[in-house]
């Protein structure tokens, strides 16, 4: 069992929060603030309780080293500004300045720490600097689940130190929707796969063969499929090592769970060709044409799987949504299930590049959930059991 924030007192206590501020900065300012706002309902609740509260994450991949550029200092502004209050901060998270600016917390006051992996000891796990941590508050949360597949010294070291740990209202979000929402999920069960990143979605589809009754497959995930099925896919990129896994997983899905394949791709010579393209029938694409986006054809059979499913789980683009003229088939989808969500079918977005999706079409808002974890969701929806939760557990 892992305690929620709810079942402690947090009245003039020093909470010592994991946060995933992991977030794209540009010019000293955040582009994109999905993640901290994603936690305020969590701080919000620590301050109205009369606790102070202490917050520390990671940023980018320093590799233990120093980097102005990779500084937490922008985050610290926006919160300030989300909060509309000040943010005490220091410019390293384990200094003894550090820990006497956190001790010193008074009336509900929020202290920032610096970028966690300046120090190598934090990806290490390192129980010193574990140690270090924990001594910025009395009662350890959780709530950075972005961050839950990893086993490091901010999110599993630090709860050897705490008899007072928990989850904040992201994290148990998280679990609701990812771990509980999919053990008996409303049938037809549809997930759909895409985006570029083949071999990290392997273990999903494995796992989801006879769970789900409907995977639909796009974006650069789909060409190892077609190829393996002996179509030709043009000129298109593919991972030749994934073929045979492609070949294995479509013998395995015989009989348990439908497989669906585009049926029709946008093409161009490169996707620096955006507004001269042409639709390629799947087997069909020329020599010289890559294909970038699901074409009409393929939006209109995967729209068709959406409307008379009863939950749905997506994770990954329908193709190069990010360049214009390559974004309609990941924007069509996108809004086939915002549309069903009104229907009360529970749509799950698996955060990474298809919460960029969501964001960039205006319908954060009109999905059941966004996961703010990419790496955490595809291993927890795996099956696999992440480090983090299994560090709360007592």
């Amino acid at each position: 069992m892992i305690k929620s924030l709810k079942t402690f007192k947090l009245k003039e206590k020093r909470v010592l929060i994991r946060v995933d501020f992991n977030v794209p900065i540009a010019n000293d300012r955040v582009v994109d603030d999905f993640r901290i706002r994603a936690v305020l309902p969590t701080i919000q609740y620590c301050l109205k309780a009369g606790a102070n509260i202490v917050l520390m994450s990671h940023l980018g991949r320093p590799n233990g080293n120093h980097s102005s550029e990779l500084s937490l200092i922008p985050v610290g502004e926006t919160l300030a500004d989300l909060l509309e209050m000040p943010i005490k901060f220091s410019d390293d998270c384990v200094s003894e300045d550090s820990h006497d600016v956190s001790l010193g917390l008074r009336g509900g006051e929020i202290h920032l720490l610096e970028n966690l992996r300046f120090h190598p000891e934090e990806t290490q796990n390192d129980s010193v600097f574990s140690a270090k941590l924990s001594k910025h508050g009395q009662v350890f949360i959780n709530d950075a689940f972005g961050t839950a597949h990893r086993n490091h010294a901010s999110n599993t070291g630090v709860t050897h130190n705490f008899i007072h740990k928990g989850m904040g209202f992201l994290f148990e979000k998280e679990l609701q929707f990812l771990a509980e929402g999919m053990t008996k999920p409303k049938r037809p069960l549809t997930v759909i796969l895409g985006g570029a990143k083949i071999d990290t979605k392997l273990n999903l589809i494995h796992h989801f063969i006879g769970n789900a009754d409907h995977i639909l497959i796009a974006g650069a995930m789909a060409h190892p499929f077609l190829k393996a099925q002996g179509k030709d896919v043009g000129n298109t990129t593919v991972d030749a090592s994934i073929i045979a896994a492609a070949k294995t997983i479509m013998s395995k899905a015989r009989g348990k769970t439908k497989l669906i394949f585009p049926i029709d791709f946008v093409c161009a010579e490169s996707i620096n060709h955006g507004n001269v393209t042409e639709i390629c029938v799947v087997g069909k694409v020329p020599d010289d044409l890559m294909g970038l986006d699901i074409g009409p054809g393929t939006v209109n059979q995967f729209s068709e799987v959406i409307q008379d499913s009863g939950t749905i789980l997506w994770n990954g683009p329908m193709g190069v949504f990010e360049v214009d003229g390559f974004h309609h088939g990941t924007q069509k989808i996108a809004e086939k299930i915002a549309a069903v969500t009104e229907k009360d079918i529970m749509t799950i977005i698996g955060g990474g590049d298809s919460a960029a999706a969501i964001k960039k079409f205006g319908l954060m808002k009109k999905v059941s959930h966004v996961s703010t974890g990419g790496g955490s969701s595809l291993e927890l929806l795996s099956g696999n059991t992440l480090p983090a939760i299994y560090s709360l557990e007592i």
